[in-house]
């Protein structure tokens, strides 16, 4: 290929990726529509997204990349919502730049880590998405039981990494979850009543403040700071890793679901709330009615996350309360039943004893 074919093509390529590294200086990108913090519309000036797309590790995402709409794109499809940039983070580095650039152009902002959110918290139309998919890893210390998790981590990977080493910790009951998110909202989970929600499991954040600063909030350092991230939601930052205190645990438990025909609902829900104030902090379970092939059942979902001989003994009674039709419950991997891959005893009786 001749220079001049080799430059052209090269530019042809530029244009249609990412604003990223030397891509930028390369692209005439523009003035970008926005919108401001009070919903106001703004354009950025070309030079200014250029200048901020040259300095991320990330990729720079504006309207007509490739790769922006599977950017853009949230768990909750009622949200079908376009931003202006969406700035790929890979590290805290470029949080934070993302976080000085907000600020300096008083842009409408949102925060995707796992991008779970089920208000649509996680994107916004015309603003500024601070995206954090790319900063995934859980990084687990047996001998201290702690593991060190970045912010775009879902809970499947926090949950595979310490369960490997007979740890775990309160973690949600969806698996494709962002932890990030879970644990800033509180968290509630399988192992909820044993072990807590999983923000009072948490020993330290790393969270890029509004004014571009990476900060660490603990009981030893910025504690109020800490107090609020602790189930007060989102707004205190840009949270780029979290540090839980684990739990002993067998990776194995017993789980399953126990299904009653809809007829019998209103007696085993009042069984369910006279007994469970009394149940041993190691069993889980939640009762709800769903469609079953062959009409309306109510399926309770069980776990025990203790020992399994304590825990064939606990659930006798409850096994054979009004004769359920169907009965799952054996030993799984937590995982397994964490990520949705146990047996589930909605089938038909009939299918559970094939």
């Amino acid at each position: 290929m001749k220079r001049r074919e080799f430059v052209g093509a090269s530019l042809a390529l530029a244009a249609a990726a990412p604003l990223r590294g030397w891509t930028a200086i390369l692209k005439d990108v523009g003035d970008v529509a926005a919108k401001s913090l009070d919903g106001a519309d703004l354009n950025l000036p070309g030079s200014a997204v250029a200048d901020f797309a040259a300095g991320l590790n990330g990729d720079l995402l504006l309207q007509g990349n490739p790769a922006y709409d599977a950017r853009r794109r949230v768990w909750n499809g009622l949200f079908d919502r376009k931003p202006a940039l969406i700035a790929c983070c890979t590290g805290a580095a470029d949080v934070r730049r993302a976080v000085d650039f907000a600020r300096d152009n008083k842009l409408l902002t949102a925060v995707r880590a796992g991008g779970h959110s089920i208000s649509g918290k996680s994107t916004c139309d015309g603003g500024f998405v601070i995206d954090l998919q790319q900063m995934q890893g859980v990084r687990v210390d047996p001998g201290a039981a702690r593991a060190t998790l970045e912010a775009g981590s879902l809970l499947s990977l926090l949950d595979h990494e310490t369960t490997a080493h007979g740890l775990a910790v309160t973690a949600g009951t969806v698996s494709h979850t962002g932890a990030a998110g879970l644990t800033l909202g509180g968290g509630f989970g399988r192992l909820g009543r044993r072990f807590g929600l999983t923000c009072d499991n948490v020993q330290s954040f790393d969270i890029v403040t509004a004014d571009g600063r990476l900060l660490r909030a603990s009981d030893a350092e910025n504690p109020d700071l800490f107090w609020g991230l602790r189930g007060g939601g989102g707004n205190f930052g840009v949270v780029t890793a979290i540090e839980y205190r684990l739990h002993r645990m067998d990776p194995v438990v017993l789980g399953g679901d126990l299904v009653w025909p809809a007829a019998k609902a209103r007696d085993v829900l009042r069984y369910f709330r006279d007994k469970l104030p009394g149940w041993p902090h190691e069993l889980y379970a939640e009762p709800l009615l769903v469609a079953g092939p062959e009409g309306p059942v109510l399926s309770m979902e069980v776990l025990w996350s203790g020992d399994r001989a304590k825990g064939e003994a606990a659930l006798k009674e409850l096994r054979a309360f009004n004769s359920p039709v169907a009965d799952g419950i054996g030993p799984k991997r937590y995982v397994d039943i964490q990520r949705g891959l146990a047996l589930r005893a909605i089938a038909r009786p009939q299918d559970l004893h094939g």
